[in-house]
């Protein structure tokens, strides 16, 4: 363990903001470039460690910039296949190299990655945050509730299960994906299960970041960390498909960045970061959570649970249910 973690106080945690560049749709090139800056943030004693939201392959820039609503396109097929032999498929270990580096760093992972997963048939997509915490366990896949507009072309649509907190140091570790950061009810359902670190996965834009990071921060009282990707034209590798056609449709920047963080009185503790890769790195503070929730707890002393409730179906959605005999599972 890095010497800085053992002399850090109990009562706070160094957090890191990785804001860098898929390899764009090539998943092993951009998991390799990701543990390249985990380790970095692991030398400078950082205990939690964000990724921008689909990072990893990244995320489809291509669907409104190459007609992407046209039905039975046989570009868009060719490039959703790309996309989808690209995935993350978690249950064969493609993110078993992040819960190694964790578990040697004793170090938490954020990351936002596109997750094709067997549970639903493996052929269709979901947007999903992964959460392995600091031994190296993969807690939560988080799959987006809601992919927005064009993200729906290529998207499904995600569950509840991963709607979960995880405690992690005197910190209590939430997150969302994009858009959903801006879901009331789904904020809610966070903060009522101790919610004071909130982390907000985005593909990488400070107009995007700007506000509604520290919004959330000053309804909540927590530190909220927002966390974004870059992409530029001449991150378009020229082997995917269609590259030279995506290509046409682009302008320069596709993803700023806009990575920031917010403290539980609504101020910036780093302020929206663009146009560079670089990891973020800070230190925060519980003592200032319970600062802040002197006047205001969303979901303790201000709140009235007698006059309104919040209820959440965390059970992950599936098209089938198995009911096997016992002699059909000793068939073989």
């Amino acid at each position: 363990m890095p010497e800085s973690k053992r002399l850090q106080p109990k009562d706070s945690l160094t957090v890191g903001l990785a804001q860098i560049a898929p390899i764009w749709l090539q998943r092993e090139q951009t998991l390799e470039k990701m543990l390249t800056y985990a380790q970095q943030a692991a030398k400078e004693g950082c205990e939690l460690v964000t990724f921008g939201e689909a990072l990893l392959p990244g995320y489809p820039f291509w669907v409104e910039r190459t007609d992407g609503a046209r039905f039975d396109s046989q570009i868009q097929k060719e490039i959703h296949a790309h996309y989808m032999a690209q995935a993350v498929q978690i249950e064969t270990g493609h993110l078993d190299p992040f819960c190694r580096l964790a578990a040697e760093n004793q170090m938490a992972v954020v990351l936002g990655c596109i997750e094709r997963p067997a549970d639903r048939g493996g052929h269709s997509l979901y947007c999903t945050l992964v959460y392995i915490d600091a031994g190296g366990s993969l807690k939560t896949a988080h799959r987006k509730l809601m992919p927005t507009y064009e993200e729906r072309l290529t998207w499904s649509i995600g569950d509840g299960y991963g709607l979960r907190t995880h405690p992690l140091g005197a910190f209590t570790v939430g997150g969302l994906n994009c858009w959903e950061n801006w879901m009331p009810l789904v904020r809610a359902a966070l903060y009522a299960q101790g919610e004071d670190l909130h982390v907000a996965l985005w593909p990488g834009s400070a107009r995007l970041t700007a506000d509604i990071t520290r919004f959330i921060a000053l309804e909540s009282r927590s530190y909220v960390l927002s966390v974004g990707g870059l992409m530029r034209r001449c991150d378009i590798p020229a082997q995917i498909p269609h590259a030279t056609v995506i290509g046409e449709g682009c302008e320069e920047i596709l993803a700023d960045g806009g990575s920031c963080l917010a403290g539980p009185d609504g101020k910036w503790v780093i302020e929206p970061t663009v146009d560079k890769e670089i990891l973020l790195v800070a230190v925060i503070e519980q003592r200032r959570v319970r600062n802040e929730r002197q006047n205001f707890d969303p979901a303790g002393h201000y709140s009235r649970p007698d006059v309104t409730r919040l209820e959440i179906d965390r059970r992950r959605q599936s098209t089938l249910k198995l009911v096997d005999s016992p002699s059909d599972q000793e068939r073989f």
